[in-house]
């Protein structure tokens, strides 16, 4: 065989649906060609090459499948720093919404925004999830909410793949909340999302999935099933924020459309994780945000295990509710906040974040013909992953084989 690359004395944790657990192999190889996985498996079993790769003796670290951050608002203009200090004197998200903050804020400081700003403001935070072993990261729009300011969003989301040795998935999220100039029309701005804002992005190229908020304080799930129609006409999978702060019945909706992944889901009842599990749709938890806006409300977790629906972790770093940018400390959270096991943890932002994005086929195991994105961490078992606060053990990270 021949091969580009050859990781040797390693311990490998593949994540594959086949394998148990974790599917750990002690001690393993891996090896790459042409950017994708060519062979792994134990170190007894390893091939000869037809010529010699170059070989990296790890010397008994651990190899994860490169990072997934499956839901992320990362592209955005401005911050919110001043409605943290609201909350910390008891105002409340929802609260902050009505009286004109929280999204419409941020959307403010978005569209005043250049394309160029917004990547130069996108990039450290990429970079922080890039240093703690992310290879592919989704990127949201929905602060422009007009059809130039998304399309510009989602073109600074794609350049971002361009800046960086990283995946970018990126997701139009035009029904993420009503602008200034549809105050009082939320029928009349979801007209403006199917028939202006989606063919442009659609036309353009711009967006691999279509999103949509289901809640009282944004879209209803008539609005949304609009939505979701046009992004089914136009070819597009679809996602949905949904049973954040009440139930709405969006993750039910979201599962007839066949999504991809219904995330936050905390007000979740049985129908709708029953609902999500015919439909393979992902329920993505969201820590960072439960903790940051200080909710009580926690995601059926147990409901979601006894339906079989697969659970993915995800940082959704945004300006107002979510500004974490770790996705270690995201596994902590959904470990310590929702109990979540150390397998559960890392399968979420793993293989189960891959399936949340459609694009398990390529990436989110260690399998032969995947791409080689690999996370190489210096720890003595994966549960360190999960256990630390604040400490980042990753030794090396790969993208496509380099």
């Amino acid at each position: 065989m021949t091969f580009d690359r050859l990781w040797i004395n390693a311990r490998l944790a593949t994540m594959a649906p086949a394998a148990a657990g974790l599917g750990e192999i002690s001690p393993g190889a891996i090896a790459a060609r042409d950017g994708r996985i060519a062979w792994v498996g134990p170190m007894a079993d390893l091939p000869a090459t037809d010529e010699a790769p170059e070989r990296i003796d790890l010397e008994g670290r651990w190899i994860t499948p490169g990072l997934i951050d499956c839901h992320t608002h990362i592209v955005h203009g401005g911050d919110r720093a001043r409605e943290f200090e609201l909350r910390l004197a008891g105002a409340t998200y929802e609260e902050i919404a009505r009286a004109g903050g929280g999204i419409a804020s941020t959307v403010a400081a978005t569209r005043a925004a250049s394309e160029d700003e917004l990547v130069i403001g996108a990039l450290p935070r990429l970079d922080a999830l890039i240093l703690e072993g992310a290879t592919t990261v989704e990127v949201k729009s929905g602060y422009g909410l007009d059809a130039e300011s998304e399309a510009r969003m989602l073109r600074a989301a794609r350049r971002l793949g361009a800046e960086r040795p990283v995946a970018v998935a990126t997701s139009f999220l035009g029904a993420h909340a009503l602008p200034p100039e549809f105050a009082g029309d939320a029928d009349g701005y979801i007209e403006n999302v199917v028939s202006e804002q989606l063919p442009l992005v659609t036309k353009a190229g711009l967006a691999d999935a279509v999103d949509a908020f289901c809640e009282g304080i944004a879209f209803s799930p008539k609005q949304v099933a609009r939505v979701f129609d046009a992004a089914s006409a136009a070819g597009l999978p679809v996602k949905l924020h949904a049973e954040q702060l009440s139930n709405l019945g969006g993750a039910k909706l979201a599962a007839a459309y066949k999504a991809l992944s219904a995330d936050h889901i905390e007000y979740l009842d049985e129908e709708g994780a029953a609902a999500m599990a015919a439909a393979g749709t992902v329920g993505v938890l969201l820590p960072g945000a439960f903790y940051f806006l200080r909710e009580t409300q926690k995601p059926p977790i147990e409901a979601l295990r006894a339906a079989g629906v697969a659970m993915a972790v995800a940082t959704d770093c945004n300006p107002g509710s979510s500004p974490l940018t770790s996705p270690l400390l995201a596994m902590n959270m959904a470990a310590t906040f929702f109990r979540l096991t150390v397998e559960e943890c890392l399968l979420g932002v793993t293989r189960n974040a891959a399936r949340a994005l459609g694009r398990l086929d390529e990436i989110g195991t260690l399998e032969v013909g995947k791409s080689c994105d690999l996370a190489i961490w210096d720890i003595e078992r994966p549960a360190e992953l999960v256990y630390r606060i604040g400490f980042n053990p990753l030794h090396a990270r790969v993208w496509r084989g380099r």
